[in-house]
C-alpha cells in the first residue's frame, strides 16, 4: 500500500493560562497534521509539535514530496530518505517535520492491519498508561493551588518547572512536597544552570527527594551531566540533550544520565523513539515520554508507546489540562490520572478536519519569548 496524496494544516490551540517557565511563556501549542491517502484506499493521520519555522517548511519542501509512492510500511527508508536530502548535516531541523509524516504512515499501517499500533510493536506491556501532573509556576502559592487540584484528580506523579533562579528553586521544591507527601516530585531546570550552580543546587534539593532533576545544564554538555551523574545522590534525567537516536547513543556511552525523556517528534518519529528506548533498556535506564501539549494524535501516540515498551516504566509527562480544545472527537481518555489505551486499529482516534481549520494558522506565535518582560530572551545556562 504506497502513498498517493499529502496534505497538511498548521493548527495552534489555545491554552486556558498562559504557561511560564525558565525558557519564556507560552500561550498555547502549534501542532502540524497531516494526512495520507493511499492506494488501497486507507487514510492516516500524523502529528507533530512546530515551535519553529523549520517544521512546516521542511515538511512542505521535503518530507511531503519524497513521501510520494513510499510503501506506508517504510518508516525507516522514509527517515533516513529526508536525513540523505541534506539533513544529515541537521538533524534536529527535521525530525519534527519527519515524525508527522512517520505517524502517518504507522496510523495506515494499522488500519490496513486491523491492529492498535501496540500490537505491532510487541503488545500491551501494560493494561493502562500513568499520567504526569504538570506544573508551571514561580509563585508557591499558586502552585499549592494547582498541585491540590491534580491531587483532587488522582494523579500521583507531579513534575514542576524550576529554573528561574536559586531561591525559588528551592521554595518551589519545598511547596510541593508539603503538598503531594510521598508521591514522585520531578524537578524540571531546562538547562538554566552552570555546573557550579547544580552542584549546590542539588545538595539543597537532596532533602526533599527528588524523583530526578531533569535537564540541569546546557543540553550540549554531556561531560557535565556526567559528572552530576557520578557525583550526585539525586538522579539526573535528560530531555533537551536526547533528541536522536544518536542523541541517546551518545548519552549512555557518557553516562550522562539516569532517566531519559523520550519524544517521537524530537527522534523523527515512532520507530526511532522505540530503538531509542530499546538502547536505554539495555543498560537498565528506564524512558519516559516529554510533552510538547499533543493533541489527540500525538497523545495517542504516546499511549501506544507507553503501552508496549518495557523499560517506558515512568509515567509520561502530558499537559492536556491546559488545552482550550482538540481536533478530534474521540480524544484519549484521562481517568484519575491514568490513560486508557485506545483499542482501535491504527492511532485509535479519528479527526475532525472543520475542527482542523477552525485552528489552522499561517504561523508561530508564544513558543518561547515572554511579551509580558520587553527585551527579555533566556539564556543558557541562567545562573
Amino acid at each position: 500500500m504506497k502513498i498517493t496524496k499529502v496534505d497538511h494544516w498548521l493548527v495552534r490551540m489555545p491554552f486556558t493560562e498562559d504557561i511560564l517557565w525558565g525558557s519564556g511563556r507560552r500561550i498555547g501549542t502549534t501542532r502540524l497534521f497531516c494526512r495520507i491517502e493511499t492506494d488501497g484506499g486507507i487514510t492516516g493521520w500524523g502529528e507533530t509539535i512546530s515551535l519553529i519555522a523549520s517544521v512546516p517548511a521542511v515538511f512542505a519542501d521535503i518530507v511531503a514530496p519524497l513521501a510520494i509512492g513510499y510503501p506506508v510500511a517504510d518508516v525507516e527508508r522514509l527517515h533516513r530518505h529526508v536525513l540523505g536530502a541534506g539533513f544529515y548535516h541537521h538533524k534536529r531541523a527535521a525530525v519534527m517535520a519527519i515524525a508527522a509524516l512517520e505517524m502517518a504512515m504507522w496510523d495506515a499501517l494499522g488500519k490496513q492491519a486491523k491492529l492498535p499500533l501496540y500490537a505491532l510493536w510487541g503488545g500491551k506491556w501494560r493494561q493502562d498508561v500513568a499520567a504526569a501532573a504538570y506544573l508551571f509556576t514561580n509563585e508557591p502559592k499558586a502552585l499549592t493551588e494547582r498541585l491540590q487540584r491534580f491531587l483532587d484528580k488522582g494523579y500521583e506523579t507531579f513534575k514542576v518547572k524550576i529554573g528561574f533562579d536559586e531561591r525559588t528553586d528551592i521554595v518551589l521544591a519545598e511547596t510541593a512536597r508539603k503538598v503531594i507527601g510521598d508521591h514522585p516530585l520531578r524537578l524540571d531546570v531546562n538547562g538554566a544552570w552552570h555546573p557550579g550552580t547544580a552542584k549546590r543546587q542539588l545538595e539543597k534539593l537532596r532533602p526533599f527527594d527528588p524523583a530526578y532533576v531533569e535537564q540541569p545544564l546546557e543540553l550540549d554538555d554531556l561531560a557535565g551531566h556526567a559528572a552530576l551523574v557520578a557525583q550526585s545522590s539525586v538522579p539526573i534525567a535528560l530531555d533537551e540533550s536526547a533528541y536522536t537516536l544518536a542523541d541517546v547513543g551518545n548519552i549512555i556511552r557518557a553516562s550522562a544520565a539516569d532517566v531519559v525523556l523520550l519524544d517521537p517528534h524530537e527522534a523523527g518519529g515512532l520507530w526511532q523513539t522505540i530503538k531509542a528506548a530499546a538502547i536505554c533498556e539495555a543498560v537498565g535506564i528506564p524512558v519516559t515520554l516529554h510533552s510538547g501539549a499533543e493533541l489527540a494524535l500525538s497523545q495517542s501516540a504516546y499511549i501506544h508507546l507507553a503501552a508496549s515498551i518495557p523499560n517506558l516504566s515512568l509515567a509520561i509527562d502530558t499537559e492536556r489540562a491546559y488545552l482550550g480544545g482538540d481536533i478530534s472527537p474521540n480524544p484519549p481518555v484521562l481517568t484519575d490520572g491514568r490513560f486508557a489505551i485506545p483499542e482501535g486499529p491504527g492511532l485509535g482516534v479519528e479527526v475532525n478536519v472543520e475542527a482542523l481549520e477552525c485552528y489552522r494558522v499561517d504561523g508561530i506565535v508564544g513558543a518561547y519569548l515572554d511579551t509580558s518582560r520587553k527585551d527579555w530572551f533566556p539564556i543558557k545556562p541562567a545562573y
